[in-house]
């Protein structure tokens, strides 16, 4: 996601600065190349020596007769994107005031009058955060393009993001964006159907592949809207749901402001009614199942120009039956494209794909975050 990216990584006086050598460490192993510029304040708590390591790059303590901030984030500089993580209350007043007292400051004054895409991790006590000149003073940077990854906040202190967060904002900063504007659904994970208070029918889905699919859209600049059975990420608006019944109402509201919908949850097919109290055991047992509602159906007889995605698994393990299987659901509901795969990945971390169209089939083998990618890399396509 960050691959071949320079990251100039400016790290101020707050005490979340311990964290920086792990984010270098994350912008790394995601493919990016790291050089630090540190304040005064930030030596203090974190030595340059290992911001060097994390970083395998000099780091740039003051600035001399190299003009570094301009060697950094000139406009024939080395950075591709600044990020100052942590930014005390103080930096980024002094950013939004032009002033140019500290080598992250004056590297920050460099690279927004040169263009260079800059994110802002900000990190200081709540008070300090809620403090009316520091919100004027993010939302005037803002207002200049600047990207914020909001604190956590947390025992009555604005932590800094996560790493996760921090590299994400990274990438959507120096991303093509060609999906930017665009407004983009993803389902994930599975569904649940309640047979008592403590049991449920459900699948063996992980929800890795659709999570991968939204943080790919939300880095190629999309408003990303994810319907799924977990909690918050810092990548898109959440939908939480349990039941196919759930998904579906949740899904046919968002996809009303959509500009897509990209359907990787693995839906259950069967609900069941469930009881109101617990079900003893050490009895036989019959469940009466009864066919859900699908989806992508569903969502085509209501939005029929919709671009939609579908997933396909099958159990078979011979690719001219995935192939035939996604044809059916590519024709029946009028989808973009469909991706196809075995149900021996599911939960796993590696996964190998068919992205299936009308007249043409491409595989993918990987990760499933570079599944993701390449979803939204055909989603773009598509739109575009």
């Amino acid at each position: 996601m960050l691959d071949g990216v320079n990251v100039a990584l400016g790290v101020t006086g707050s005490i979340a600065a311990v964290k920086t050598i792990e984010l270098a460490h994350e912008l790394r192993r995601r493919g990016a190349s790291v050089r630090g510029v540190m304040t005064a304040s930030a030596q203090g708590i974190v030595h340059p020596w290992a911001l060097e390591f994390a970083t395998e790059n000099s780091v740039v303590t003051e600035l001399t007769g190299k003009v570094e901030h301009v060697a950094l984030c000139g406009r024939e500089g080395w950075a591709d994107v600044l990020l100052v993580a942590p930014a005390t209350a103080n930096t980024v007043g002094k950013i939004a005031s032009a002033i140019d007292d500290t080598p992250v400051t004056t590297t920050a004054t460099t690279a927004l009058g040169a263009d260079i895409p800059m994110v802002v991790a900000p990190a200081m006590h709540e008070p300090m955060y809620d403090h009316p000149g520091v919100l004027d003073a993010i939302e005037r940077v803002e207002s200049w393009g600047v990207e914020f990854v909001p604190p956590r906040i947390e025992e009555g202190k604005a932590k800094l993001a996560s790493l996760d967060a921090i590299a994400l904002a990274t990438a959507r900063a120096t991303s093509e964006n060609d999906l930017a504007d665009e407004r983009i659904v993803v389902t994930s994970g599975a569904t649940s159907e309640a047979i008592d208070p403590v049991r449920v029918l459900t699948n063996r889905s992980s929800g890795k592949t659709g999570r991968a699919v939204a943080r790919a859209c939300y880095a190629r600049g999309a408003d990303v809207t994810l319907v799924h059975d977990a909690g918050d990420v810092p990548y898109a608006d959440v939908e939480c749901v349990e039941s196919a019944a759930e998904m579906l109402a949740a899904v046919e509201r968002v996809v009303e402001t959509a500009d897509a919908l990209v359907s990787a949850a693995a839906i259950g097919d069967y609900t069941v009614e469930g009881s109101d109290e617990k079900i003893r055991s050490g009895q036989d047992l019959s469940l009466d199942l009864e066919p859900t509602v699908k989806i992508l159906d569903a969502v085509r007889e209501s939005h029929p120009d919709l671009p939609i995605v579908g997933f396909k698994t099958e159990t078979s393990g011979e690719d001219e039956a995935m192939v035939a299987a996604a044809r059916e659901t590519l024709s029946r509901a009028g989808l973009a494209f469909v991706v196809a795969n075995d149900a021996s990945v599911m939960g796993e971390s590696e996964t190998r794909v068919l992205v299936v169209r009308e007249g043409d089939v491409e595989s993918y083998a990987g990760d499933k975050a570079g599944l993701g990618a390449r979803v939204a890399e055909e989603l773009a396509l598509e739109l575009a």
